[in-house]
């Protein structure tokens, strides 16, 4: 009998057809379910992340609003911008002022003697650069008098065979930040060297001392010939230092600057050109549009907020479909934990709006916020710093002596007494008296010292040879250690002083607190007979100690920062006083509390993010329910082949004994001529 070779041979049927529409009708049901439901997990996934898009986008209308600088802007708007620019900050005060500009300030400029070539070498030594006042009369070219600016630095300048040419000298001038531009200019004839004193202003003329190597330090030759002093003018002066002249509202005003700072609390005014006895009229006016958009944003961006709620959660009966988080408690946690925020109150919060009904953003039937655009315009026009506290994190002070500088997120809203036990000091060092007789040579005996500020080490420093009186060489002390490379580097400055009750120096650092200090490291052999001046550390400050709210406060310089409720609000503390001083009030506006909560639910952690994890979680599970119905369907159709596989081979079997039986019969003898079946 011959063995069957292929599936349906033996019964005639199409087994593998079979097989493949029995497996495929088992599988079908199957993957329809795990579809729709990957399907529906697909869905909510993209609600939710809808939801969050509008949260962001939320959100970005919150961030201006948390802000207090947002109420704080204010304009400046001149009758005449080409003649005086202003802007105003957040200190400013609305008003009107009427300016007129007669003098720009002007920044001191000498020319040397003109060379033929750009890299002709002009000599070698040091040059020493000193700011300040200086009496020179051009037309005589008489040299009167200097008198140093404490406030700013002197700086040395080594030229060496590295640097000793025209172009060299210019090049190394400006890298060396001397508080002068370097320029050439070719006249037509031949190049000269013009320097320029960086900051403008009478008090910011330059003077030049040179150390020639060739011994003469006056004479045109060699690098003498940069000499503007008292010994030698040997730069002309083509442009005299001078302030700017300004009057406003009729009182006569100076400034170093063209850039005119204080004169008008919190407005800097650009000085142009001169008015030429024309009045410029300067109008300071809170921008209240700035503050109106920023509301306008908010209103809008929370509306949006809850149409995309709405959207992916709201039932329509007369379709009967809900949206695809409908019945979603993290959803309707989340509208309900902002609008709770909308309408909580708001402790610390002074002044008359304590609520945003009170400024015309009230809730209507649908839960969307709308804005009274006149009632707003009023409460604007009202008290505009008191609208802004009603959105944005604020503190204010009772004492002039209390200056809030800010808080952290924990910082909790309220009222907190303040009270200073301890005052910020300033590291300082005091030398010794010595024979003071109203003048002080300085020489090679006692011109080298070296210092330690602020824990930042100074290089060695040259004093300038000279007869000084005690207030002259204090300047000359105080402008050579901050002219320092490494000071000027770490930000850190002193002020000297001469005091002539006791004929003592006294360095003092300009920060205050605990790492404050002042030490001399390296001194002169005779500079303590003559300058009462000694190897040592001075006296370290002490940063500011007291409470907030009662509680003991942290000091760091001259800012108390709180503790307890009031964790991380800081106030900067001034004056003397020891005491309660005053208070602080802190508040969070609606539009910070929003921010917060918004970025909470944002966070990783966040129910948001927590159901939309879980719902990736059950895709992933989804995923392994496919691969076990695979296995199965395999499992399945392996089986049903075998078995019809077994029936198509009985099946051929019996037909092949059916055959054979056949032929039996076909050759039975016959009977009467007739064979029996």
């Amino acid at each position: 009998m011959a063995s069957i070779m292929a599936p349906g041979v033996g019964s005639g049927l199409d087994i593998n057809g079979l097989v493949d529409k029995l497996v495929a009708a088992e599988r079908e049901p199957a993957e329809l379910r795990l579809a729709n439901r990957e399907s529906r997990y697909q869905a909510e996934i993209s609600a939710y992340g809808g939801v969050k898009s509008a949260l962001e986008q939320f959100r970005t209308t919150l961030s201006p609003l948390s802000r207090a600088s947002t109420f704080d802007t204010l304009t400046a708007t001149s009758s005449d911008p080409g003649i005086l620019g202003a802007r105003a900050g957040s200190t400013a005060a609305a008003g009107n002022y009427r300016i007129s500009v007669d003098a720009l300030a002007q920044t001191h400029t000498l020319v040397m003697n003109g060379v033929d070539d750009l890299n002709a070498v002009i000599g070698s030594g040091t040059l020493t650069f000193r700011s300040g006042t200086t009496d020179y009369d051009t037309g005589t070219d008489t040299y009167n008098g200097f008198t140093l600016n404490p406030n700013t630095a002197t700086r040395t300048l080594t030229v060496d065979s590295s640097n000793n040419t025209l172009s060299g000298l210019r090049d190394a001038i400006n890298a060396a930040d001397l508080g002068v531009h370097a320029g050439i200019i070719y006249d037509g004839s031949q190049y000269r060297l013009t320097l320029s004193a960086v900051d403008s202003g009478a008090a910011n003329s330059l003077q030049i001392e040179v150390n020639d190597a060739d011994g003469d330090h006056t004479d045109l030759n060699g690098l003498s010939r940069l000499a503007f002093n008292a010994s030698a003018t040997n730069l002309e002066q083509t442009v005299a230092a001078q302030d700017a002249r300004l009057g406003i509202n009729g009182l006569a005003v100076t400034s170093a600057s063209n850039s005119v700072s204080g004169a008008i609390g919190g407005v800097t005014l650009d000085l142009k050109q001169l008015s030429a006895g024309q009045v410029v009229n300067l109008d300071i006016a809170r921008d209240t549009g700035a503050t109106r958009d920023a509301v306008q944003s908010f209103v809008t961006g929370y509306n949006e907020l809850l149409t995309a709620v709405k959207d992916v959660s709201s039932y329509d009966p007369t379709t009967r479909k809900g949206g695809t988080l409908t019945g979603d408690a993290a959803l309707r946690g989340l509208v309900n934990n902002i609008r709770a925020t909308l309408n909580q109150e708001m402790p610390g919060l002074n002044g008359p709006f304590g609520a945003l009904a009170d400024i015309g953003v009230t809730t209507a039937r649908d839960g969307t916020l709308t804005i009274d655009a006149a009632r707003l315009d009023a409460a604007l026009a009202r008290d505009p710093e008191a609208v802004g506290r009603l959105f944005s994190v604020s503190g204010s002070s009772t004492s002039t002596n209390l200056r809030y500088a800010g808080a952290s997120a924990t910082t909790q809203p309220g009222d907190y007494a303040v009270e200073v036990t301890r005052q910020a000091t300033q590291g300082s060092y005091t030398g010794s008296a010595f024979g003071y007789g109203g003048s002080i040579a300085v020489d090679a005996a006692n011109d080298n010292l070296s210092l330690r500020i602020d824990g930042v080490s100074t290089a060695p420093l040259t004093l300038t040879h000279g007869t000084y009186t005690g207030a002259q060489l204090a300047a000359e002390l105080q402008t050579r250690i901050n002219g320092d490379a490494n000071l000027r580097a770490a930000g850190v400055a002193v002020n000297v002083a001469f005091d002539t009750d006791t004929n003592r120096f006294v360095i003092g650092s300009t920060r205050y607190g605990s790492a404050s200090s002042v030490e001399i490291t390296g001194m002169d052999s005779s500079s303590a007979a003559t300058l009462g001046l000694n190897t040592g550390a001075g006296v370290t400050g002490e940063d500011v100690a007291g409470s907030i709210g009662g509680v003991p406060a942290t000091g760091s310089g001259r800012t108390l920062i709180g503790t307890g409720a009031a964790q991380g609000l800081r106030t900067e503390v001034s004056g003397t006083g020891i005491g309660m001083l005053g208070s602080l009030s802190f508040s969070r506006g609606v539009g910070d509390r929003l921010n917060n909560l918004v970025i909470d639910m944002l966070a990783d952690d966040s129910s948001i993010n927590g159901r939309i994890a879980g719902i990736e979680s059950r895709i992933g599970d989804i995923d392994g329910q496919r691969e076990t119905l695979a296995r199965r369907m395999d499992a399945l159709e392996a089986r049903l082949r075998a078995e019809f596989t077994a029936m198509d081979l009985l099946v051929g079997q019996l037909k092949a004994t059916g055959s054979y039986l056949e032929q039996q019969l076909e050759n039975l003898p016959t009977i009467g001529g007739t064979k029996k079946r």
